[in-house]
């Protein structure tokens, strides 16, 4: 590259530019393929790409059915016409997508390599117009699945089985919010980080922070049970809904919860949040808020490995102290960081970085982040920098939050894995993920809520490297299988969808299985709703090829 060259983004970055930039830009950015500016328009607040109408703004080839695109081709048949003429009359014409540039955007969520086209997509705008849409995808038995901004990781919002997608774009309305009670009533397309700029001048903010909030809703939220970087204080986003209105897969309205907190009876709330959409649509959530902390302290501890940060963790929950938030970014991923739009400034040369954030009562917050930064120091860390300033305590937080788009500049594909561990078996686990890494030949870093755990090493690659794809599968499973192992679970935050349902059986028995399936056949009989999601497709499941995952059709019933 001459000097003065000007360098494309990485298509990471263009997902965290303004929309009327990614619109022009995405074109020129390296190595851009339909999968990726799918990601993109996905990732946009722009009306014009949430609704997927990229006909004057992207050419793209002909599918061709692969192992690793499923097909819906339905053909022309009289009760795909009668569906769309009954759907159009419940929302309009134009809130009805049928057309293959419309339908492409909505062919897969963040995990790119799991598609599936929809036979529809429809808009609704109130409750009323998804009840209605799921009677008349229940009448001419057509599957349907709900769908928020589709940042999901795990394919939970494809529409197997020749289904129609339920996008709650339109459903963006803040209803109340009851400062003295501190809670909120939403629509399921809230932004996540447009609730706590809303009630920011009552003194309240909204807890649940995923990685994505900027763009995810709060109704994807509700189905994933989403969690961030402050869940290790605060919890995941079932610790703050209250209640729920739900559209049952048979059409009809229920209200579960309370906002008090305190429901009667079973916690029908507590069985819906993080279900994954399968059993019914959320059309509205009262969600708890949080009176903003009276004083925060950011530290940055620069590491010369990741096992010494994970020690550190341990070091400081035993000491007593509950930070908000400890989130550790390995040596790889500071590298891209650096290289990228997100540069924080952090040393390219520390093997890790661990960002601690406490909370709370001004009188006790100094003490705590003194303490913090001592322990810290004990277990091997060079240097802890702790932010002067609001700026600078989001310069700290920028390594952390444009990690995933940063890793778009390493290669195509990203695939994020998530399980967790328990707290102690930290610094062993994540010498043994990198080393499968390794084994495998593959471009693997780590950035995690290492405070509660939760692992998401990512492994950068290019789906359209068979052999590479096929390693990369290999190595997810075989990461699942370690964390399991070490006494932890198969997801922490992204959920289990089509990425993971044919490793339930390394968590779950036959008995286990069957009790949740009778808890879904309690709410949707006839399994229309969201399916081929969560449990496993074959016997054993886990002895299953995992390329198989999420590509195959998966029969209703």
């Amino acid at each position: 590259m001459t000097q003065g060259e000007r360098v494309r983004p990485g298509i990471g970055e263009l997902l965290g530019s303004p929309a009327d930039d990614r619109r022009i830009a995405f074109e020129g950015a390296q190595g851009i393929s339909p999968w990726q500016a799918r990601f993109i328009l996905l990732k946009g607040t722009n009306p014009l790409f949430r609704r997927g109408r990229l006909g004057k703004l992207l050419r793209y080839p002909r599918w061709v059915a692969t192992s690793q695109h499923q097909r819906n081709d339905m053909g022309p048949s009289s009760n795909s016409s009668s569906l769309e003429a009954a759907l159009r009359d419940v929302v309009g014409s134009d809130q009805v997508l049928t057309r293959p540039e419309e339908l492409f955007v909505y062919e897969a969520d963040g995990l790119t390599h799991h598609s599936a086209r929809p036979r529809a997509v429809i808009l609704p705008a109130t409750t009323e117009e998804v009840a209605r849409v799921v009677k008349a995808c229940r009448k001419h038995e057509v599957p349907f699945v709900p769908r928020g901004a589709g940042t999901g990781l795990s394919g939970g919002a494809l529409a197997l089985a020749d289904g129609v997608i339920i996008e709650c774009a339109r459903m963006n309305r803040i209803l109340r919010v009851d400062p003295g009670d501190r809670f909120a009533v939403v629509q399921p397309g809230v932004v996540n980080a447009d609730l706590s700029k809303a009630v920011l001048q009552h003194g309240l903010f909204y807890a649940p922070d995923p990685s994505s909030q900027q763009a995810c809703t709060l109704g994807g939220n509700v189905a994933e049970n989403s969690g961030g970087p402050h869940t290790l204080k605060y919890g995941t986003t079932t610790n703050h809904v209250l209640a729920l209105e739900l559209v049952l897969p048979d059409g009809n309205v229920v209200r579960l919860g309370s906002p008090t907190g305190w429901p009667a009876g079973y916690d029908l709330v507590g069985a819906v949040v993080g279900s994954e959409g399968t059993l019914g649509i959320v059309t509205e959530a009262t969600v708890r808020l949080t009176p903003i902390p009276e004083r925060t302290e950011t530290l940055l501890g620069i590491f010369p490995d990741v096992v010494s940060a994970c020690r550190a963790v341990g070091a400081i929950i035993r000491s007593g102290l509950v930070p908000a938030a400890m989130e550790i970014v390995d040596r790889r991923t500071i590298e891209a960081v650096e290289a990228s739009v997100y540069a924080a400034g952090l040393p390219t040369d520390a093997g890790a970085v661990l960002i601690m954030e406490l909370d709370g009562p001004a009188v006790a917050v100094g003490v705590q982040a003194e303490r913090t930064q001592a322990l810290a120091l004990a277990e091997g860390a060079r240097e802890v920098q702790v932010a002067r300033d609001e700026e600078e305590r989001q310069r700290f937080w920028r390594a952390r939050k444009g990690a995933f788009g940063a890793m778009g500049r390493l290669a195509p594909d990203l695939y994020v894995n998530d399980a967790v561990v328990p707290r102690r078996k930290l610094p062993e686990i994540l010498e043994a993920v990198c080393a499968i890494g390794d084994k495998h030949g593959l471009r693997l870093s780590n950035v995690f809520h290492a405070g509660d755990g939760n692992l998401h090493p990512n492994i950068s690659f290019d789906r359209r490297d068979a052999d590479e794809l096929a390693r990369v599968l290999k190595a997810g499973k075989e990461i699942l299988q370690l964390c399991v192992e070490a006494g932890g679970v198969i997801s922490g935050e992204h959920g289990i969808g089509t990425e993971k349902r044919d490793y339930m059986g390394l968590l779950f028995s036959d008995d286990d299985l069957d009790a949740m399936k009778k808890l879904r056949a309690a709410f949707d009989p006839t399994l229309t709703c969201n399916p081929g999601k969560l449990f496993p497709t074959t016997r054993f499941c886990y002895e299953a090829n995992p390329k198989a995952r999420g590509y195959d059709q998966v029969p209703l019933g």
